[in-house]
């Protein structure tokens, strides 16, 4: 209920709204909306209560929770059910329990920190309390195994456009799935499958944005490769729930498109957004290096690369410089 109260608050954030418009509102009783603005006002939001006026919301803290993004998302199913923790291992782990109970598609688990983030590869990622968000979502496609990779790519898309949408910066994507700003990584994402030899039964698709962070949140290593939006921003800060709620939207959208329409229309708009084509590049793998020019994707995600002696390389996993 309270995210459906702060939904209210902010959409009239500009005018007073009575209580009984609320209670109207909501389908609950006044004394219910009291005790709700009570528990609001004691998690750090500002609310001006006004005799014969009513209540208008002056401050939001930027807080992330289960309440603060569901009041912001809009979306059909995905973030509807929504797993808040302040503190998980890795988001990844948690929604692979829950996707094995059979939780809904769209479940969302979402954390303030990551004891042991990880991304592509098993690499680790910094996940410090307070500064980003990182989040796993579980989808059930009825796609066969091999076409799982397609999501990594759609993320990468649905990522890129709600990060611009919100926040009006423009990111790119180097292949196959890191989120870039002035070449440095702001998001990653890692796509895990749980299936059958011949039947998907669940994806998670695990994200890490780096929204408010410092430099010096980042260790020394990783200062020259890694930023925040906000680094980005002139070191003005974000709302972590803006730009969380605006990736689950986008994320929708794409995904939808991709259950009724295919992978072109996703294949397209990652060649559109993505740094990588057309330009120079060596791919570095455990195997060999490659050198040549990104001439795009497969269906499949495989990166097509053209050497020197004109001959085409398939890359299915790499490093890319």
């Amino acid at each position: 209920m309270r995210d459906k109260l702060l939904q209210v608050l902010e959409d009239t954030a500009d005018v007073y709204v009575s209580g009984q418009e609320i209670s109207r509102l909501l389908g609950i009783s006044r004394t219910a909306v009291w005790k709700h603005m009570e528990e609001l006002r004691k998690a750090g939001y500002e609310i001006e209560a006004v005799p014969r006026k009513g209540y208008r919301l002056t401050h939001i803290p930027n807080l992330i929770s289960a309440d603060e993004i569901k009041s912001r998302l809009h979306t059909k199913t995905f973030g509807q059910k929504l797993v808040y923790k302040e503190e998980v291992t890795s988001t990844q782990e948690e929604a692979h329990k829950l996707a094995g109970k059979n939780e809904p598609e769209g479940t969302v688990v979402a954390a303030d920190k990551q004891l042991q983030g990880r991304g592509r590869l098993d690499r680790p990622w910094v996940s410090a309390s307070g500064t980003g968000l990182w989040f796993s979502i579980i989808l059930r496609p009825d796609i066969r195994p091999q076409n799982a990779p397609q999501l990594t790519l759609l993320a990468a898309v649905a990522v890129t456009e709600g990060i611009a949408n919100a926040s009006g910066l423009q990111p790119r994507i180097k292949w196959p799935n890191d989120i870039l700003l002035n070449e440095k990584k702001t998001a990653g994402i890692l796509t895990e499958m749980q299936s059958d030899p011949d039947r998907v039964q669940a994806v998670i698709i695990g994200i890490g944005l780096n929204i408010n962070h410092d430099k010096d949140h980042f260790p020394p290593e990783l200062q020259s490769k890694a930023t925040s939006l906000a680094l980005e921003n002139n070191g003005t800060a974000f709302h972590r729930a803006d730009i969380t709620a605006s990736v689950l939207r986008s994320l929708e959208y794409w995904y939808g498109t991709y259950l009724t329409g295919g992978f072109g229309a996703v294949r397209r708009r990652w060649e559109e957004l993505a740094d990588t084509i057309g330009n120079h590049v060596r791919a570095v793998s455990r195997f060999k290096t490659v050198e040549g020019y990104a001439e795009g994707i497969t269906d499949d995600g495989v990166l097509l690369i053209k050497q020197k002696d004109g001959t085409i390389e398939k890359i299915y996993s790499a490093d890319i410089d």
